[in-house]
């Protein structure tokens, strides 16, 4: 896991990263400009990358209970939690379990649902059953879910990095938390939130369509948007405009949780 202190008596902000990524790959363009005005704690979900291995069901609740677990142990009372794709929905099931512990919340590239009508639900499992990836050896399965997903724009700089970092995943539980991914919705629950939000939208992403975030923005009481431009990788693949917009939408919660 990463811990950066960050100034003294700074907000701690959580990094809740994507679904088939680990912690590293999916915030390393945002660490340095995070921990220069925050605490800023991120590590690997459950069977991603060095993640807690368990012979449990992959659920999105008890990656929520991690956020909770990790906090305590490192002495956090309060946090912002900052999801991105899958992160979303785990950042907003740690406000939904441990409300007293979450002063504010940041969503990024997400959305309260990844898969609305049925057919499109059955899609979305399709994408990550067991029946796609039946045919392959652990090693393709592996290259194929991170090329078809997050790792799209390999770079000649970090692709060999990002390779190794994904090799360390158990595909049994990734193949879980995608299908948990396509259950999860907290549509009849979402406008509860009351906590500062920040949606950050990425504006051209093929993974989690605008209309989407967009209803994010929408559903939780006084959140406010943050567009930037670019793809569900955005965060790598257009960080210089994607980090200042990052920065931005902390600052807003951070100064939202102090009035």
């Amino acid at each position: 896991m990463r811990d950066i202190a960050g100034p003294d008596d700074a907000p701690t902000v959580v990094l809740l990263h994507g679904w088939t990524a680990t912690a590293d790959i999916n915030w390393f363009t945002c660490y340095r400009a995070l921990g220069e005005r925050y605490r800023v704690i991120a590590f690997d979900h459950r069977g991603h990358g060095s993640g807690i291995r368990s012979r449990r069901t992959f659920r999105l609740e008890d990656c929520a209970d991690d956020v909770a677990a990790v906090t305590e142990a490192l002495g956090v009372d309060t946090f912002v939690p900052v999801g991105y794709s899958m992160g979303g929905p785990i950042a907003q099931l740690t406000w939904r379990r441990h409300r007293d512990r979450v002063d504010g919340l940041v969503l990024c590239a997400t959305t309260p649902y990844f898969a609305g009508k049925r057919p499109e639900r059955l899609s979305f499992v399709g994408l990550t059953g067991l029946a796609t990836l039946a045919r392959f050896t652990p090693s393709q399965a592996r290259d194929w879910i991170t090329d078809q997903v997050y790792l799209q724009r390999k770079s000649a700089s970090w692709g060999d990095w990002a390779t190794e970092q994904v090799a360390n995943h158990d595909w049994k539980t990734i193949l879980q938390a995608g299908k948990a991914i396509g259950e999860f919705s907290s549509s009849d629950w979402v406008g509860e939130i009351d906590v500062p939000t920040s949606v950050v939208v990425t504006m051209d992403d093929p993974v989690v369509p605008l209309r989407r975030q967009a209803k994010l923005f929408d559903w939780i009481p006084d959140a406010e948007a943050f567009r930037v431009e670019g793809g569900h990788d955005a965060v790598v693949s257009n960080s210089k405009r994607f980090v200042p917009q990052l920065l931005r939408a902390v600052d807003s919660v951070v100064v939202r949780t102090r009035r």
